[in-house]
């Protein structure tokens, strides 16, 4: 039996995604958990994978289409079977508007026709570049990505050459060019005029500075990436929605930064290497088992305490940030938390993050450690109702049984939904972090 494959929702407030590419083509085999498609959503480029097995009999949107959440986008089925790919779609469609209809709000109006066209058997969806009527802005064509990938980076899309279907750009065609652009003539630098030299008075002078000729730059106006504008948009509504409070603590580190050495000094040479970052994780996950109101979303009027503990960390990409989940943290060693760390980060920021990378996390960890901060508050990420902010680990002068040292320290400052906890729970919370992270082998058993 023929199954059709719906535009995911990828996040509770998306609600349409660029197909970028298709990685398995018409006629195809696939297997359940393979790579079906590339979509682009507002937080990055997700691997979406197949919830079946079987043959991909149709793919029912183009690359570079916007599609809004709940679309049929391919039909899977096994090889030579009769499918009336018209009456499945349409029977998907009008299981879907059923769903809608039943629902207690009313779903965002998108333009978009959900009929199936009998000649090419693909739901119809407005095109947004061309207003339908296959003009495209400039007389260009280029498909939704490629066009803004082009804005973001101040590109000429007539200097591009596309190679997609009838010439069209797409997002290789902006890769390719970004990478090898045409060499243009630099600029010849501006020379000081000769002056005389100066007396010497035994003072070393500044060397000439050289000012820049002609008048300052203009004024540029940089479109707002869609990574960026999400950011926007949840940060708003959790400061506006959430009443954060902070508690910071310091921890005392030389411990920590000592197991750390030896045990990277063991993995020499196997590709691995465990970070301060990874610790922290571990023991905040450990901590959180004793706070399961920190390891929490607001319901309504109720507080939903998660079974799982699933820490996001924060990582920094082009163009803003992403949430990559480690699941079960408290289940798992710092080896296995410290690889699938790295692994998912670096999928982050190759934007080939998969659904899972990014969806799931109950509480979040975000460190600046490596940039040389001293400590910073950071906004909770919703529908979570804390966040741990770190900074970097330090030496500094610090007295011990009454004499001066030097010691590696470490702040730490927690963001709290005063709706479901207050100050004195996130002290104990900061103060329980302490035996994991100044006595590390505790992580360890």
């Amino acid at each position: 039996m023929a199954d059709v494959v719906d535009m995911p929702k990828l996040g509770f407030d998306m609600a349409e995604g660029t197909l970028v590419r298709w990685v398995k083509g018409e006629g195809d085999e696939i297997t359940k958990g393979d790579v079906l498609a590339e979509i682009e959503t507002d937080k990055a480029t997700v691997e979406v994978e197949s919830s079946y097995t079987g043959v991909v009999r149709k793919q029912l949107v183009p690359e570079g289409e916007i599609v809004p959440v709940g679309t049929p986008i391919a039909v899977i089925g096994e090889a030579g079977e009769e499918i009336d790919f018209q009456a499945l779609v349409g029977t998907e469609q009008a299981r879907e508007k059923s769903v809608e209809s039943t629902a207690s709000e009313p779903a965002p109006a998108v333009e978009e026709t959900r009929s199936v066209s009998s000649t090419t058997s693909k739901p119809t969806v407005s095109e947004p570049e061309s207003g339908g009527n296959g003009h495209y802005p400039s007389g260009i064509k280029a498909s939704p990505l490629a066009r803004r990938m082009a804005d973001e980076h101040g590109l000429d899309l007539s200097a591009i050459t596309g190679s997609g279907p009838g010439g069209r750009i797409v997002k290789r065609d902006v890769e390719t060019y970004l990478e090898a652009p045409p060499r243009k003539a630099e600029p010849a630098l501006p020379v000081a005029s000769p002056t005389a030299a100066p007396e010497k008075t035994g003072v070393a002078l500044p060397p000439p500075v050289f000012t820049p000729a002609g008048p300052p730059p203009a004024d540029k106006r940089v479109p707002l990436p869609r990574l960026r504008a999400a950011i926007g948009r949840r940060m708003v509504e959790a400061k506006q929605q959430a009443p954060h409070f902070y508690v910071t603590h310091e921890y005392d580190m030389g411990a920590l930064m000592g197991l750390r050495k030896q045990i990277n000094l063991m993995l020499d040479g196997t590709g691995e290497k465990l970070s301060v970052n990874d610790f922290i994780v571990k023991a905040v996950a450990l901590c959180l088992r004793q706070f399961p109101n920190l390891n929490a979303s607001l319901d309504g009027n109720e507080i939903l305490q998660r079974g799982q503990i699933n820490v996001g960390i924060a990582v920094a990409v082009e163009g803003g940030l992403l949430t990559v989940v480690c699941r079960d943290t408290d289940r798992k060693s710092l080896r296995q938390i410290s690889a699938e760390l790295r692994t998912m980060a670096g999928r982050a920021r190759e934007g080939k993050v998969k659904p899972d990378d990014i969806e799931g996390s109950t509480f979040s960890v975000s460190n600046l450690g490596m940039f040389d901060v001293d400590s910073f508050i950071a906004i909770i990420n919703p529908p979570e109702a804390a966040i741990l902010a770190t900074g970097s680990v330090q030496e500094m002068p610090v007295v011990e049984n009454g004499q001066l040292a030097v010691g590696q320290r470490m702040k730490a400052t927690i963001s709290v939904d005063h709706r479901v906890s207050d100050g004195a729970e996130a002290a104990k919370f900061l103060q329980a972090l302490t035996p994991y992270l100044e006595e590390p082998m505790r992580l360890l058993l």
